[in-house]
């Protein structure tokens, strides 16, 4: 069951007090929060226990729970299709430039 798994998956995040940020490069939109899931392939479900982009996978970023009826609650892409960048900051965080079929991102953790 999906739901579940994402709900055991944010109580470790929580746990650990990660939270992540996904940035369109060209304006600027996206969105942050606790939740990040790598979405599969195929099914275009989350992979269990996977934060970290990859190619040929989508990638959500947000809060597992819903903020307020006027606002997005995660942002979404499609596949990605290539890495561009990954680098490390100077505080230990990750941080992943990368294409999807029509936009430029920038995923953090923090």
């Amino acid at each position: 069951m999906v739901g579940y798994k994402s709900k055991k998956l944010m109580k470790v995040i929580e746990e650990k007090h990660m939270r992540y940020s996904l940035v369109r490069e060209r304006d600027g939109v996206g969105d942050s929060g606790p939740m990040c899931q790598i979405l599969d392939e195929e099914s275009y479900q989350p992979i269990p226990d996977e934060v970290y982009p990859r190619t040929g996978c989508g990638i959500r970023v947000g809060s597992p729970y819903g903020r307020t009826y006027s606002s997005q609650d995660y942002w979404q892409t499609t596949p990605i299709t290539e890495i561009i960048d990954e680098w490390i900051d100077e505080d230990g965080y990750s941080h992943v430039k990368f294409k999807t079929k029509n936009s430029v991102y920038v995923w953090k953790e923090f």
